[in-house]
């Protein structure tokens, strides 16, 4: 039963992770590498950060990390994103979608392209993507990670679009769970607060959020990588399931 169950660990196996250059997306990636991965670091405009990260990687392990660009928004290029890992990799066997756009879209002032590149990113991007991927994912009794979002549950102020889509993403996980098992695991992770955004919070607004977090402090992006490797890795018998990874924020509301 073990042996069906991968618990040989993640060595020879290969993971895709979207947005991985930077923030949450590169910490999964190094995690996951780590682990004993090769990591697929997908990309659509931190080529830079990208390729000093695929070339860290490689340095600790020759041929264990490459990069592929590509606009998650336009869904006709998803499949070639995959075509182009497996002709480099042979093999995909887990897909970490955490590729996200985060802003706010007070009411009165949302556009039809907020719409698009919010609803598009968060949730239009990831079935497409793992449509694409799934045959692969099916072959390799592969496993799907969805970073979600504790707000996917309770609204935060002023991001009319933002938390529609994440919330759109927390079920497209259960609904991929029960599709796809018992052949492909699929589970999700909602982060609290864990990286401030580059704009737009205050430190008045980041206070105000730490005074909700039993835990008294923001987390880091390792707490949330963590969670990915145990569902990528350990939790053989977890599938639909998403875990909340914000201090108790989600239980104080």
């Amino acid at each position: 039963m073990a042996s069906e169950q991968n618990n040989a660990g993640l060595h020879d196996q290969w993971a895709l992770i979207t947005g991985a250059a930077i923030r949450i997306g590169a910490c999964i990636a190094r995690t996951l590498h780590q682990a004993g991965a090769n990591v697929a670091l997908h990309y659509r405009g931190s080529s830079e950060a990208a390729e000093t990260l695929a070339a860290e990687l490689n340095g600790l392990r020759a041929n264990s990390a490459i990069t592929v660009q590509g606009d998650l928004l336009d869904t006709a290029a998803l499949g070639g994103i995959i075509d182009s890992i497996i002709e480099q990799s042979g093999r995909l066997d887990m897909l970490v979608n955490n590729a996200s756009s985060f802003y706010a879209t007070p009411l009165g002032e949302v556009t039809e392209a907020h719409w698009d590149d919010l609803m598009g990113t968060n949730l239009k991007a990831p079935l497409f993507l793992t449509q694409a991927a799934l045959p692969h994912l099916r072959k390799a009794r592969g496993r799907i990670v969805n970073i979600v979002d504790i707000h996917a549950n309770r609204p935060l102020r002023h991001h009319t679009v933002y938390g529609p889509a994440k919330a759109g993403l927390a079920m497209l996980t259960r609904t991929l769970a029960r599709d796809l098992a018992p052949e492909v695991r699929v589970n999700g992770v909602a982060p609290g607060a864990i990286i401030w955004p580059e704009q737009g919070w205050s430190e008045e607004a980041r206070a105000s959020v730490l005074r909700q977090v039993p835990l008294g402090r923001e987390g880091e992006a390792e707490d949330i990588a963590g969670c990915a490797l145990y569902l990528l890795r350990d939790a053989h018998y977890v599938t639909g399931q998403i875990i909340a990874v914000d201090g108790g924020r989600s239980i104080g509301w």
